[in-house]
């Protein structure tokens, strides 16, 4: 889990131990939003990657397929108590995130999740919390990297953590100390073996293991966390080396982000903290052993600082701090409509749009025919939406239909955000976006797939972009409630 760690075994990141190999990302499955290869990409490149790849090329597209040069920003960041604060009930903090990334950094910027759960687990947290599909995923404390919707595993970082490393041995010794409990099956991963272990013995049994270890011819990794996980990992393993990896694969394809973010909490963050030329964030909320590891290592490094915000508003302060683009959350913006926008900007408008129908919703915005008046102006009269169920009808019924809601879920926790917005220009004044769109009402959660046209056509960007068209379709059967309670 991602919480305060001692790292007891320390490896330096290597060039020898990173592998030059092409990056796979976003595969093309039922929930991924998928385009044309880009028109920058020349033969030879792709040809160069299929024999790099030539096992999954058939089911994978890469991340930087999806990206017309290098991303602009790339953050890395820890989940537990670092994206996801556990103590902010109405999840605000990562809400504002998720509009910032999705307005302003999703069409050119890659996100990665680097934590220390499981898969199973981290597929629980996404259960759990809002949180936004990364292009990345790095799990296990750093022993598996996985591209896309699809999750689909990174090969070559295996062969990487395969060098030295002996599962059998490592268990066989560990198993001598009868102090060591194994924690739950989910956990127990090829790269990683994780126990129990009361906090006052844990330093001798981590000591004498990796004494037994290195007699047996392996230097493993082990990490001690919150006072009672102990993981033991190979030696290259841990997230600033996968992160170093990512890095080398990118710089090899000459598509090295132009700036990277690592953002944590605890002690098992440390690591990220110590990549080559990257901005770092230790949110407000971090644990001491990651601010007496700053404090030993890096209190120097001006690229690194100590938020005063928690959490996803931490990230969201360092990101202005570091003047790594955009820090203005659209949620942070009570009047949407008065936003001074240079180019006209679909992702925006996505989310512009949503968060009026939430605020709308829950009675936060006043209760007037002129809101309505402007939003059926921001809709082609003869527009249309396709319901998830399959109804068609007129942008302006819809519109009208907020009428009778007007702030229905006034005092509940409803909360709407957008998820993977993606533009792709389509003509000289006409935009076609994808994105997934998610609601939430207390406990009930419900999805769609969406894809609207908007068109510029006879507007200026001070008006806006016009709806002219919507068509949602349920995803992985989330539409519970049906028609009566899904309005947009």
């Amino acid at each position: 889990m991602d919480v305060p760690t001692i790292q007891f075994l320390t490896v330096p990141i290597t060039d020898a131990s990173i592998s030059h190999s092409a990056i796979p990302t976003l595969p093309s499955d039922s929930n991924s939003i998928t385009f044309p290869p880009h028109s920058l990409l020349r033969h030879h490149h792709h040809h160069h990657r299929r024999r790099l790849f030539s096992g999954i090329e058939s089911t994978l597209r890469k991340t930087m397929d999806r990206l017309a040069e290098n991303a602009r920003l790339m953050i890395v960041s820890d989940l537990d108590h670092t994206m996801v604060d556990h103590h902010d009930a109405e999840n605000l903090s990562i809400l504002r995130f998720n509009a910032l990334w999705e307005a302003n950094y999703r069409d050119n910027s890659l996100l990665v999740f680097s934590t220390g759960r499981s898969p199973t687990l981290y597929k629980e947290l996404r259960k759990e919390k809002p949180m936004l599909t990364p292009d990345i995923t790095i799990m296990s404390v750093g022993t598996e990297i996985t591209y896309g919707n699809s999750m689909v595993p990174d090969d070559g970082w295996v062969e990487v953590l395969n060098q030295n490393w002996d599962r059998n041995i490592v268990s066989e010794e560990a198993k001598k100390f009868t102090e060591l409990t194994l924690q739950s099956e989910t956990e127990q991963r090829p790269h990683k073996i994780s126990f129990y272990v009361q906090k006052d013995k844990a330093e001798d049994i981590m000591k004498s293991l990796s004494t037994r270890l290195k007699e047996r011819g392996l230097a493993a990794k082990i990490i001690y966390s919150g006072g009672m996980d102990l993981d033991i990992l190979p030696q290259g393993a841990g997230k600033g080396q996968a992160l170093a990896y990512l890095h080398k694969k990118f710089k090899a394809e000459g598509k090295l982000p132009k700036n990277t973010l690592v953002c944590g909490d605890s002690g098992n963050d440390a690591e990220l903290f110590t990549i080559p030329d990257v901005y770092g964030v230790m949110v407000s909320n971090a644990q001491e052993e990651l601010l007496q590891w700053h404090a030993a290592n890096a209190k120097d490094n001006p690229k690194i600082i100590h938020a005063t915000e928690r959490c996803a508003a931490g990230i969201i302060q360092a990101i202005g701090h570091f003047n790594l683009g955009p820090s203005t959350s659209p949620r942070d913006v009570m009047d949407l409509s008065d936003t001074k926008m240079e180019n006209f900007d679909p992702a925006y408008e996505v989310v512009k749009f949503y968060m009026f129908y939430e605020r709308w919703r829950r009675g936060e915005v006043q209760n007037s025919e002129l809101y309505l008046a402007n939003l059926k102006s921001v809709c082609c009269s003869s527009g249309s939406f396709v319901h998830p169920t399959g109804i068609e009808q007129p942008l302006h019924d819809c519109v009208n239909s907020l009428r009778t809601c007007y702030g229905d879920k006034q005092g509940e926790q409803f909360r709407v955000w957008v998820d993977q917005v993606l533009p792709a220009q389509i003509g000289s004044d006409s935009w076609l976006v994808q994105f997934k769109k998610w609601e939430q009402s207390g406990e009930e959660k419900q999805s769609c797939v969406a894809t609207a046209v908007l068109s510029s056509k006879d507007v200026t960007v001070a008006e806006g972009l016009t709806w002219v068209h919507v068509h949602q379709t349920w995803l992985n059967g989330g539409g519970q409630n049906g028609q009566t309670t899904w309005l947009f």
